[in-house]
């Protein structure tokens, strides 16, 4: 694994040990931020969470192409400690805010993302029940993008939410989500 774009362009990550984590292929990775910033335009200055962090791959990915800050958050302490070695090695303490937490035990938001990046287990269910909560909590707002990694043949349908785009990478299936408009 490494880092596809950006100031740490071709940095090295070390995974998780085990096979607890499933950590996102490099060649899906691209094909998501290419998805995203034909959305987004820049990544420069972003807020973004990465949820069920694993490595941090993603997170570190949208840091490297100019994000301002990442939140982290991951329970399982192989993956915990991975992330954490990341973080040291590319010398990004500073932008990052590590979560020893699971994803639904996260409390409000101080404020909406700008872009939630979640990869949870495949075949689990875990990314939509996520995202009902996290947007309860102020974790999305109108103007935040959305990314779930789900395995191939897994739809994410929440309430509230539009799906603006999906992809199929290999096993996976990446989707882009936005918060619904509420003038309908």
């Amino acid at each position: 694994m490494r880092i596809i774009a950006g100031q740490w362009r071709s940095r090295p990550l070390v995974a998780p040990k085990g096979d607890t984590t499933r950590p996102t292929a490099d060649r899906t990775r691209e094909t998501l931020f290419s998805m995203l910033t034909s959305r987004l335009g820049t990544f420069e200055g972003l807020t973004v969470a990465d949820l069920f962090a694993g490595s941090g791959a993603l997170g570190l990915e949208a840091l490297s192409r100019g994000a301002a800050k990442a939140i982290f958050a991951e329970h399982d302490a192989a993956a915990l400690q991975a992330l954490r070695t990341n973080v040291a090695n590319l010398r990004a303490q500073a932008q990052c805010d590590v979560r020893a937490s699971s994803v639904m035990t996260l409390g409000p938001a101080r404020g909406p993302v700008d872009l939630l990046m979640m990869d949870p287990p495949y075949g689990t269910g875990a990314g939509a029940v996520a995202l009902e909560k996290l947007q309860r909590l102020g974790w999305i707002g109108p103007a935040t993008w959305v990314s779930v990694e789900t395995g191939r043949d897994e739809i994410i349908s929440v309430k509230g939410f539009t799906l603006e785009v999906n992809r199929d990478v290999g096993k996976a299936r990446l989707h882009i989500l936005r918060r619904a408009s509420l003038e309908t």
